[in-house]
């Protein structure tokens, strides 16, 4: 259906990928994977006509019927409905001609229109609209709001109703889960599973891409290469050719500095000259295999709190609301170090009030919030995106917290989250989304949290982000509730669920995979039961007794992780000394007898850095047998 062949894709000056030769069948559903600035964008730019092959050529079938979500909405009175059934732009055709043929009274023209309007299923399209709208998170009530009266995050969503509403061969979905929350999110993967054209999905959630995708297409190091499978798929297969790609690469290093060795002992010599030149030669003809690349451009992790009071915080019959509205009420819970909470709920049951309340953003409207002496809250939130001084760079940012620290010392912690170079005094103004959202998370684990509330901390990351996050998180030893709508986020930092809906909050009895059933059940019965999930029976039990043991190993774990990290570190600092150490005493003017004094120091230093080295390598092994009998528990 869609064929590329041979096409090469430039933006200005910069080569984006070249030579894609592949071909993409009706009906696949393909999501498209890369870094930033690859040219996941720019590919749908092409398809959409918007740019031109620089090399190559893009085959679509003709009459096309292409789909995507628009980037700007226009500022209507329209209702929302209404700007959603525009979306299906055959079904608006056929309305305007039967007004005009109802205008000029032509009977033969009216009757065939109206079997048209039949057959495009046109009286059942305000509840098709509406079905799309529920899904996504919209009240009946929304549906007469008019387009201006919405936020622009409602918008977006407005859009990405009005392009599934489209009669469509061809859907493209730029990210399309960005501001979506988890119950939408879960509604989409299933609406775009059953839909029956060619899906072409960008996204940065493994999980949404694993529910949906059949195929990828992963842009890396200016190529397209087309995978069959699932996301998850496609990690397995692209980590065994990276490391087949690797071993060919070392291989055909060792061949060129044979032949160079070969080339500049004998190229000098009259009867060896010519041989040498014809190696040279084959040389000069081989093509080079590139060194596989895997590692993550972002490196960070959470340095332990200051402090780490026991309890963090603590919550007694306490409710919140704006004004006079209560949102939530008979709130009563503990929070400890350790704990690692994942927020459930439909949307607009409350999970961002609670995340407020807990960051003292919200006053409670009634019982008692009582922090511990030492509570110190890192807290992620899209507005706190929109609170960056758009005049300062990220150093400027980090350098306002702490202006007693090394300009060097900042800098190092910037370049962990992509920061490098100029880039760290450029104004964060012109930063997209990503950026700003990496520069917040940069100066939040600056200020060593123990009690992180984490709102969407994923929103404009793209997976490197996300995985760097989830490690740093894994490790982090002080408290966290988190709200995400990405799912594997969600799974690997979370022991505990707790469900906020009907004004409550409540451990969840189940884990993230019930929770879609317990979402069908509730919109089955039209009820909200907390805490409930459907079939669950006595696995949701083993699940959460799993989780608790989970947790527990994950807080012996941490100090001996701690211990091992140290021990790296030093052992580091020890094997560059001992090297130093050996290119000082392997000078030959050392041994001078006028140097026997310092000759003697010097080996006296070799001798204590080499003795040193041995005591942290017999530490790291016994802290490495620890951790291994630990984690060798969890199976036993």
């Amino acid at each position: 259906m869609l064929h590329f062949d041979h096409l090469s894709l430039r933006r200005g000056s910069k080569l984006l990928f070249q030579q894609a030769d592949f071909t993409l069948h009706r009906g696949w559903k393909v999501g498209i994977t890369g870094g930033n600035g690859s040219g996941k964008s720019s590919l749908f730019s092409l398809m959409l006509g918007e740019l031109q092959a620089d090399e190559g050529s893009l085959s679509l079938p003709p009459r096309l019927e292409i789909a995507h979500v628009a980037q700007e909405t226009p500022v209507l009175e329209r209702t929302a409905i209404d700007y959603i059934i525009d979306g299906d732009r055959e079904l608006r055709r056929i309305e305007r001609e039967l007004a005009e043929a109802e205008s000029s009274g032509d009977g033969t023209a009216q009757a065939r229109l109206h079997e048209a309007l039949h057959i495009a299923d046109g009286y059942t399209v305000k509840a098709r609209a509406g079905e799309l709208m529920h899904g996504l998170g919209f009240s009946v009530d929304d549906e007469k709001r008019p387009v201006n009266h919405f936020s622009g995050g409602w918008r977006i969503r407005l859009n990405l109703a009005q392009a599934l509403m489209c009669r469509s061969d061809l859907l493209l979905l730029d990210e399309p889960t960005n501001h979506l929350d988890l119950d939408a999110v879960i509604w989409l993967e299933a609406w775009l599973r059953n839909y029956a054209g060619t899906l072409l999905l960008i996204s940065h959630d493994r999980d949404f891409l694993d529910q949906v995708s059949e195929h990828i297409v992963h842009l890396e190091e200016q190529r397209a290469r087309l995978y069959t499978g699932n996301y998850s798929s496609f990690e397995q297969t692209r980590a065994a050719r990276l490391a087949n790609q690797q071993v060919e690469y070392e291989k055909q290093q060792r061949e060129i500095a044979h032949i160079r060795g070969y080339v500049d002992r004998f190229r000098a010599k009259a009867t060896k000259a010519r041989q040498a030149q014809s190696r040279l030669k084959a040389l000069e003809r081989m093509e080079l295999i590139g060194p596989a690349h895997v590692d993550s451009p972002f490196r960070f992790r959470f340095r332990e709190p200051l402090r780490n009071p026991h309890p963090l915080l603590q919550l007694d019959e306490v409710c919140a609301g704006y004004g006079e509205q209560i949102v939530l009420e008979e709130i009563r819970f503990t929070l400890e170090p350790g704990d690692r909470i994942g927020l459930l709920g439909p949307n607009g049951a409350g999970k961002s009030t609670l995340i407020k309340l807990l960051a003292g953003e919200l006053e409670p409207l009634c019982g008692d919030a009582l922090p511990a002496q030492g509570l110190a809250v890192g807290y992620f939130a899209q507005h706190q995106m929109e609170q960056l001084d758009p005049d300062a760079g990220p150093l400027l940012h980090l350098q306002r917290l702490d202006s007693r620290a090394r300009e060097q010392s900042l800098r190092t912690h910037l370049g962990g989250f992509g920061f490098h170079g100029d880039q760290a005094t450029e104004p964060v103004a012109p930063f997209s989304g990503g950026e700003k959202a990496r520069l917040v998370l940069a100066l939040l684990v600056y200020q060593r949290p123990n009690l992180l509330l984490l709102d969407e901390p994923t929103n404009h990351l793209d997976l490197e982000m996300r995985h760097a996050v989830g490690q740093a998180l894994q490790d982090f030893q002080g408290a966290m509730v988190i709200v995400s709508h990405d799912r594997h986020l969600l799974r690997i930092t979370s022991d505990n669920f707790w469900l906020v809906d009907e004004r409550r909050v409540k451990p969840f009895n189940g884990d993230l995979d019930d929770y879609p059933a317990w979402l069908a059940g509730r919109r089955r019965s039209g009820e909200c039961v907390a805490g409930e999930i459907l079939d669950a029976g006595h696995s949701a039990s083993a699940r959460k007794d799993r989780k608790r043991r989970q947790a527990e190993q994950r807080r012996r774990l941490q100090p001996l992780k701690q211990a091992q990290g140290k021990l790296e570190s030093e052992m580091e600092r020890l094997h560059q000394k001992q090297r130093e150490m050996t290119l000082i005493l392997g000078e030959t003017a050392l041994y001078d007898p006028s140097r026997k004094e310092e000759l003697k120091r010097r080996l006296g230093e070799k001798a204590m850095v080499d003795r040193q080295l041995g005591e942290c390598e017999t530490q790291w092994l016994e802290i490495s047998e620890q951790l291994e009998a630990v984690k060798n528990e969890e199976t036993v």
